[in-house]
């Protein structure tokens, strides 16, 4: 099955009935998020990449035609327009790493309208989804306050597509490592992990299990002390440690309990036994809230590994994102169903320091002193530059928070900024507004808008 069937059935019917039409002019589609979820001061854009990748392969082959046709339950001869129809468009978006807010668009696609409607699922799916976890694993690494946070969310993941890609949104947003073996190796990740309970219950006894584990890796290592009673396997791996030799980069891992309580005797015990330096682990149903309180109540944790509630952003697991066409053939559209009225036009979004984000017309004058968020990313189907990295998106990722108000950087209750709407916008609007309520559909090109 191919990245090009994955798609939603409507958007196949849409797109040919567009070439049997001989709609073929450009329409420009705007995605983006119409709220924040709740518990959310901001959001950090991801996903672009892969949707990048995707849009340059783009291409209907002779098998894609069959599956839509065996879908639709018509013969191949019907779908035959769509036949080697590729992603020959342009891209404008935000890059990876950014912090964007409700309504501001992360990408905005012109295209053939038959080619933009096609991707239209696979990119909601891209973008939403990375965004969500990415939003939530920035959140994660900000009430760790400075240490080290590892990915271990892909037993739970809904599908091992989405562990890949949170174990991208980790690394992205900060996070220090994965589980994640395949995620490690693609992306150049450090590969984190421990042993299970399983292990030791195979064994006669905890210092049985940790002496093999021990004998298997001769580097650092670290023990999982609670399995039976905590207390008794820290001592237990700190005097296998201490016979060892083995202090510098080994820890305990902490899974269960009161960890706060369980880290302060934790590192007691290996204090007392000569082993300052082995750092304590905390893993166990974490997300932001709970590292949150085990940092402020000063938990002597050193690492802190988070999984299931992160990799599938529990407490916000999707993202109310939408891709709606904005323009074709150089005229604004919109919708105005309730709670769902779209702005027309193509747009930028223009950064002000210390000031709210304005969403403009493509073709406004940008303000004194604002940064454009949206960049073109493709033109012609084609990347306009080499992809993106990591790193880079981590870097932006640490300049927006760092010019975020406080407020919207609170873990619990955050306030997030609201983007301003441009004058000119917002009169396209209206005026828009009233000529479709008039039942008048036919619009003149923007003013303020780009040909």
């Amino acid at each position: 099955m191919s990245d090009v069937t994955t798609t939603d059935l409507y958007e196949v019917t849409m797109a040919l009935s567009y070439l049997r039409e001989g709609m073929d002019r450009p329409a420009t589609f705007s995605l983006f998020a119409r709220a924040l979820p709740p518990e959310r001061g901001f959001l950090v854009s991801a996903g672009l990449e892969p949707a990048l990748d995707y849009l340059s392969a783009f291409r209907v082959t002779d098998d894609d035609v069959r599956d839509f046709a065996t879908a639709l339950h018509r013969p191949r001869s019907d779908l035959a327009a769509l036949r080697g129809l590729r992603f020959s468009g342009q891209v404008r978006a935000v890059p990876e790493g950014r912090a964007v807010f409700a309504g501001e668009p992360l990408l905005e696609v012109t295209a053939p309208i038959a080619e933009a409607q096609l991707v239209e699922t696979f990119l909601l799916n891209q973008v939403s989804h990375q965004t969500s976890i990415a939003s939530k694993a920035a959140r994660c690494v900000r009430a760790a306050a400075g240490h080290p946070v590892i990915d271990f969310s892909l037993r739970r993941t809904h599908g091992t597509s989405a562990g890949m890609q949170a174990a991208r949104a980790g690394a992205l947003t900060g996070f220090a490592g994965t589980s994640n073996v395949a995620a490690a190796v693609r992306w150049g990740l450090r590969a984190s992990g421990t042993m299970a309970h399983s292990y030791i219950e195979a064994f006669p006894d905890e210092e049985s299990a940790f002496r093999a584990f021990a004998r298997a890796h001769p580097g650092p290592v670290t023990f999982l002390v609670d399995t039976y009673d905590t207390v008794h396997g820290v001592r237990t791996a700190a005097r296998v440690l201490r016979d060892l030799a083995r202090g510098p980069g080994c820890a305990i891992r902490l899974d269960s309990g009161d960890l706060g309580d369980l880290a302060r005797r934790s590192r007691r015990v290996l204090d007392d036994a000569g082993l300052p330096e082995v750092r304590v682990i905390a893993s166990g149903g974490l997300d932001e809230y709970a590292v949150d309180d085990l940092v402020r109540s000063g938990a002597p944790i050193d690492v802190y590994a988070v999984g299931t509630r992160v990799g599938t952003s529990a407490d916000a697991p999707y993202l109310d994102s939408a891709y709606k066409l904005v323009e074709y053939d150089g005229h604004p559209v919109m919708k105005l169903s309730s709670a769902k009225v779209t702005a027309p036009g193509r747009k930028q979004i223009h950064r002000r320091p210390g000031r709210p984000d304005v969403i403009a017309l493509l073709a406004e004058p940008a303000p004194d002193g604002a940064e454009a968020l949206l960049r073109t990313v493709m033109r012609d189907g084609r990347r306009t530059g080499p992809p993106d990295t990591l790193d880079a998106a981590h870097g932006r990722l640490l300049a927006d928070l760092a010019a975020l108000p406080e407020d919207a950087l609170r873990i619990r209750a955050p306030r997030a900024p609201r983007a301003e709407i441009s004058a000119r916008l917002a009169r396209a609007t209206a005026e828009l507004r009233a000529r479709l309520a008039a039942g008048d559909g036919v619009s003149p090109p923007l003013a303020g808008s780009a040909r």
